[in-house]
């Protein structure tokens, strides 16, 4: 093996030209220069796959003893190892944030999603430039990079078309390759997808059979093959995470058929089942205990008996969704092995960023938008019933209710939000590499965190950590590799201390104590009364004898408990936790939590080609009078298309053209629809078109009267019933002059929505009438957390 000459601490590595004899005739027989090579990581480093599954429990995948066929992961791990006490950070960007980094999610300002960015140093979802992510490393040491899939990792102001791109996977993340979306969710039917920073439509509709999670599979393993083919002796390194399993749970029929009968004895007895087969595996150990169900939990029993089929039905589809999920990650790992690369690839297969998602509420929901917006009481069970085929479908916006998502964390106690306890932070999670793994099939029980992944990945490339990246001076890797266990079974664990803190929900693990304090309940967001953080009551488990947290000993041992509770605000401190933020509707006004905003004012102006604005990008018309203007060329004949829509399917409104009609259409969370039409066709040539919205007022969700104007003129009049109040979409955008995702109206599809005229601007201006003040800060706190 060669020696490395590369001083590869300080990156971009330097360049340092070899002194030695310059001739002046290039024909001169003494003229000799080393050849140019291509930058390598060291001899032997290897191609790396992280895969990161979404909100999917430690009790979900049959990898880890639960219900939803996971083949691939089943597959990988017999080929590789298990690890039973990895754990994550209870949220997706925080995790994201801390793996990609190998630093604490605080450290890297991620305390929370960036929706709720302070300026307070732990979360202001703004990464140092002191902590340059894993990617950018590997890249700047010779690795080719990719992303597939889903970034939330953007501050909420830098997510428009205008970056700025520091934080996109593709600007300043070190991924050379991006295709995915950016948020905390999308449609897997109709995703508003980007190519780098640039907006790409999906190459197909659902009627022609696309699905997101395949889509990236497929470009995954384009990219990959590509990158073998002309880059044989140069490792890649891909990341790849589908927004599956996150809500919307959309899976094709015929993959959530199959579960059908499964769930029908309920969530109780699920995670029984769940616990006897995870013993039966062996991944969790033979004195465990199964911990109980917390009263905020209803029992299966308790539930409407009319509501149990729909109940069932979530279930069903969600589990199909993860073994689709699985299905498409074995293409790609496929893909890999088919290239003869497997061997000499280091793979992570982590399944869930977090616990299993409790944010779907009690009952579920057809389409969360309408929780979202407080108007869940639409979503009756006689509704749920008859939207029953429909989940999963292009239709629905569905997930599942609470009950599941305790159960497919089976046997933790908690959910996904609650940091405090392992059910929020334990992933079953499988490293599989030949080349650097002797045991196929093995199990580890060493604490691990998302935080020891890009040290490993570091190690196993044979490159040191950077003390310099791009003329910035590093702090150091808070992660410890995980390498050391890989072929000792029972090596000591190396990551012996670990804060855990999201929401007040705060916890530390040390040398296999773990003190927690739940503070907050995760679908409980409105009504809830917060104890003050001294006021928490923290428990205190031995995991020596307690791998499932089900004991509670404080009362056995307080002196511990406070030597815990003591170093947990150590830890705190050193990573920027403090201070612990409970706050709610300080944290979604931008102006009090000190971070920047793009909307200000109430007027705000686009033109013809903007799209794919997010609802921070765009003035808020909700729970107000408002009005839309645009100028239009309309050539002989009439115009047909979307002048300007916000929003799609499931809620949004839009303001078109139909046969030469002016038309504005309110849609209600897609149960509700209010049209008003103009009497006569806009004439040809240029004109303003004009509607105006008069709230009724009263407080929230009202209607109001809708008024069309042509140069002024009154073209017609109509009547909305009823208004979102909150949010239209979780990742459905404003375009101008066409849409994007889902078509408001059905009217026109967004393949048929470009406006066939010519648009010289479009405005909208917002009444004096404002009622947003009576929305409660809780309601604002929920909403931000459910569409993470």
């Amino acid at each position: 093996m060669r020696p490395d000459r590369h001083a590869r601490t300080m990156l971009p590595i330097p360049d340092r030209p070899s002194p030695g004899l310059t001739t002046y005739d290039a024909k001169d027989p003494d003229t000799a220069y080393p050849p140019i090579e291509p930058l390598l990581p060291p001899e032997g480093a290897p191609n790396v796959l992280i895969v990161l599954i979404d909100d999917t429990g430690f009790g979900a995948s049959s990898a880890f003893g639960g219900p939803c066929a996971t083949p691939n992961a089943e597959k990988l791990a017999a080929g590789g190892l298990k690890y039973n006490r990895f754990h994550t950070t209870a949220l997706c960007a925080p995790t994201r944030a801390a793996m990609l980094s190998g630093r604490n999610h605080h450290s890297v300002g991620m305390g929370s999603i960036t929706e709720t960015a302070t300026s307070a140093p732990g979360n202001s979802s703004l990464k140092p430039n002191t902590k340059a992510p894993l990617a950018m490393t590997l890249k700047l040491n010779g690795y080719s990079t990719a992303q597939f899939g889903k970034c939330h990792e953007v501050p909420v102001w830098q997510s428009s078309p205008m970056g700025p791109f520091d934080a996109w996977p593709s600007g300043g993340g070190g991924f050379e390759a991006f295709y995915g979306f950016i948020g905390g969710e999308n449609n897997q039917w109709d995703p508003a997808l980007y190519e780098g920073t640039t907006p790409v439509e999906p190459p197909a509709t659902p009627e022609e059979g696309y699905h997101l999670t395949e889509d990236l599979a497929d470009h995954a393993v384009s990219w990959i093959r590509t990158q073998k083919a002309l880059m044989p002796d140069k490792p890649f390194f891909v990341y790849f995470a589908p927004g599956a399993t996150h809500a919307p749970h959309h899976v094709p029929k015929e993959w959530a058929d199959k579960y059908t009968g499964t769930f029908a004895d309920g969530w109780d007895v699920q995670r029984k089942k769940t616990f006897a087969r995870q013993k039966e595996l062996g991944v969790i150990p033979a004195d465990a205990e199964l911990t109980p169900r917390h009263a905020e939990i209803p029992a299966w029993d308790d539930m409407p008996a009319e509501l149990k089929p729909v109940l069932e039905r979530e279930m069903e589809v969600y589990a199909g969704f993860l073994e689709h999920t699985d299905h498409h990650v074995g293409r790609v790992i496929d893909a890999i092995d088919d290239l003869g690369v497997l061997d000499n690839t280091l793979i992570y297969y982590i399944i869930g960023d977090n616990g299993a998602s409790a944010e779907g509420t009690v009952n579920g929901a057809f389409n969360e938008m309408a929780n979202f917006n407080g108007m869940a009481a639409l979503e009756t069970p006689e509704f749920m019933l008859s939207k029953m085929d429909e989940f999963g479908t292009p239709t629905s916006y569905n997930h599942y209710a609470v009950g599941w998502a305790w159960a497919m964390d089976a046997p933790f106690q908690w959910t996904k939000q609650v940091a405090s306890h392992w059910g929020g932070t334990r992933n079953g999670t499988i490293v599989h590499w030949p080349a650097g793994i002797t045991e196929k099939g093995g199990l580890r029980s060493q604490f691990t965190h998302c935080i020891d992944v890009a040290p490993t990945i570091l190690e196993a490339a044979g490159l040191p950590e950077p003390t310099m990246v791009n003329g910035v001076q590093q702090s150091p890797i808070e992660g410890t590799s995980m390498l050391y266990s890989f072929d000792e079974p029972d090596a000591a664990e190396r990551h012996d201390l670990q804060y855990f803190e999201m929401f007040g929900n705060r916890g530390v693990y040390y040398k296999g104590w773990s003190a927690v304090t739940k503070h907050r309940t995760p679908w409980v967001m409105v009504g809830g009364t917060l104890a003050a953080f001294d006021d928490d009551v923290w428990e205190l488990y031995d995991g020596s004898t307690d791998y499932s947290q089900s004991r509670d000993v404080s009362a056995e041992y307080p002196d511990k408990l406070h030597d815990l509770q003591r170093l947990f605000l150590i830890e705190a401190v050193k990573y920027n936790v403090l201070p612990i933020d409970d706050r709610t509707a300080d944290r979604l006004n931008a102006d009090i939590a000190g971070r920047p905003t793009l909307i200000r004012g109430t007027s705000q102006q686009f033109f013809p080609g903007m799209g794919r604005l997010s609802e921070n990008s765009v003035v808020s018309i909700k729970n107000k009078s408002f009005s839309v203007t645009a100028e239009v060329d309309v050539p002989d004949g009439g115009a047909n298309g979307v002048i300007i829509a916000q929003g799609g399917r499931f809620g949004g409104w839009s303001l078109y053209v139909k046969d030469g009609r002016a038309k504005f259409v309110y849609n209600v969370l897609g149960i509700q629809e209010f049209a008003t039409e103009a009497d006569q066709p806009i004439p040809a040539g240029t004109h303003q078109v004009r509607v105006e919205f008069a709230y009724d007022g009263g407080g929230l969700a009202k209607g109001g009267d809708v008024t069309l104007y042509h140069d002024g003129e009154v073209a017609g009049n109509g009547r909305v019933g009823a208004t979102q109040p909150m949010v239209f979409s979780a990742d459905e955008t404003t375009d101008i002059g066409y849409e994007s995702g889902t078509a408001v109206s059905t009217d026109y599809t967004p393949q048929t929505s470009r406006f066939t005229g010519k648009i010289h601007w479009v405005q909208i201006d917002l009444g004096d009438d404002d009622h947003d003040h009576f929305i409660d800060p809780d309601e604002r706190m929920r909403v931000a957390m459910a569409r993470q």
